[in-house]
């Protein structure tokens, strides 16, 4: 079958990659792709935010299936007009996709359903906003509602960063994104992501994983679209994970329940508190990076699990994973989350994913006329080792970072060093 993949980051890549090793899979386009699925895939210029464009390619290449990667063509619609063309998509509706495109609307179906998550109230209006920060104090979370690309989101420890995120929010940083904000109490704990399919009916969930944000070690520095990812979480309990399965699969029975017809992935963001796993979050499609942990370690032929849940037949499928442990870690250009560089060549790949159980997830990086491949984003490569043990996945991972450079590229020394000190960290 003919599948097309929407997106160009080391999400779309690891999706790809896994793709294009299932026996179904005849021939696999990207749009736009990058370095990475240039080698695997055809790349495609194509504007996935336009769901006639999509279509129009779809119907002239007898696409079968369309993976959707990003959140943007998800909250446009571009799954519904497929759909209604008869063609099988993985991704949420535009209806389902306002679980991620609108907090406001995420928190307030929480609270409708009463899924577990923290305090809040949001905003139109900036003054009314500032006046709730100064009446609750800090700490407080301020989150742009819209989507901010992973960086729309303050952990204000001081009344000034609450205020100074509110004011950024309406003062245009995150465009009409933040025209609205929402501002929730801090939790405390640490954080987990559950990624689970489901066809709107049937909620299959993945193994969980835990990011880093913050762009520097020892989770200093403005928060990014993640710096690092592990998978499994040795300190869940089996308590607490038997509480996000429960959590994820009352979420699709409220989807259902509201006539939101939810197939695709779908991500929850969950804070692990003394009273137990509370949502943080949710997103309308797979992590990035967890996506670059998660897959790796699914055993079960992706291309089925995803014609499954475009199809509502999820019931009949039964998800395995290795055994192994899965660590990754980001690269990412000088100044990211800010302003950075672009163009530069990168060196060290072929020896790096020469190294037994290592993948280079390729995520903002280009191909030059002449082959030479080049960095093309913020966060250019993730670079994922599989282990026996946690701390084997981990120091393979590092020694296969230190084996590649460009200009200026940085990375945090510290993925999952938290992890393998136990559920105190934490509380440090």
């Amino acid at each position: 079958m003919n599948i097309l993949v929407l997106g160009s980051g080391g999400r779309e890549h690891a999706i790809s990659t896994f793709l294009a090793k299932s026996p179904l899979c005849e021939r696999l386009f990207v749009a736009p792709g990058n370095g990475g699925t240039a080698s695997i895939a055809s790349n495609v210029s194509l504007d996935i935010n336009d769901g006639a464009a999509v279509l129009a390619f779809a119907q002239a290449n007898a696409i079968d299936l369309v993976v959707i990667g990003p959140e943007a063509p998800l909250v446009a619609g571009v799954a519904d007009v497929l759909r209604d063309a008869g063609i099988d998509c993985f991704g949420p509706g535009a209806a389902g996709a306002r679980l991620e495109g609108s907090k406001a609307f995420s928190k307030a179906f929480m609270l409708r359903h009463d899924l577990p998550t923290a305090a809040y109230a949001s905003f139109g209006d900036k003054d009314a906003a500032l006046a709730y920060v100064r009446e609750q104090g800090a700490p407080l979370v301020v989150k742009a509602d819209g989507l901010a690309a992973g960086k729309g989101v303050v952990v204000a420890q001081t009344l000034d960063e609450a205020l100074a995120a509110v004011e950024d929010c309406f003062d245009g940083r995150f465009g009409a994104a933040g025209a609205t904000v929402v501002i929730e109490e801090m939790l405390k704990g640490p954080e987990c992501s559950l990624l689970a399919f489901t066809d709107g009916i049937t909620m299959l969930p993945m193994a969980p994983a835990q990011d880093h944000k913050r762009a520097f070690d020892g989770d200093l520095g403005p928060n990014t679209g993640g710096m690092g990812v592990y998978s499994p979480v040795p300190i869940v309990t089996p308590q607490e994970h038997a509480a996000m399965c429960d959590v994820m699969q009352r979420t699709v029975d409220s989807l259902r329940a509201e006539g939101i017809d939810y197939r695709g992935c779908l991500y929850g963001g969950f804070m692990l508190t003394a009273q137990g796993p509370k949502l943080l979050e949710f997103n309308a499609r797979f992590g990035d990076p967890e996506t670059q942990v998660v897959l790796p370690r699914l055993k079960t032929d992706l291309v089925s699990v995803m014609l499954a849940v475009a199809r509502q037949e999820l019931a009949g499928i039964e998800l395995e994973w290795r055994d192994d442990w899965a660590v990754s870690v980001v690269i990412a250009s000088g100044g990211y989350p800010g302003s950075y560089p672009k163009g530069l060549p990168i060196s060290g790949l072929d020896a790096a994913a020469a190294l037994p159980g290592v993948t280079v997830f390729h995520a903002g990086t280009k191909l030059a006329a002449d082959g030479t491949l080049l960095s093309n984003g913020g966060r250019v490569l993730n670079v994922t080792a599989l282990g026996e043990s946690f701390s084997a996945a981990r120091d393979l991972a590092y020694q296969a970072v230190d084996l590649i450079h460009f200009d200026g590229c940085f990375f945090r020394h510290d993925i999952g060093g938290r992890a393998l000190k136990g559920r105190s960290a934490w509380e440090d």
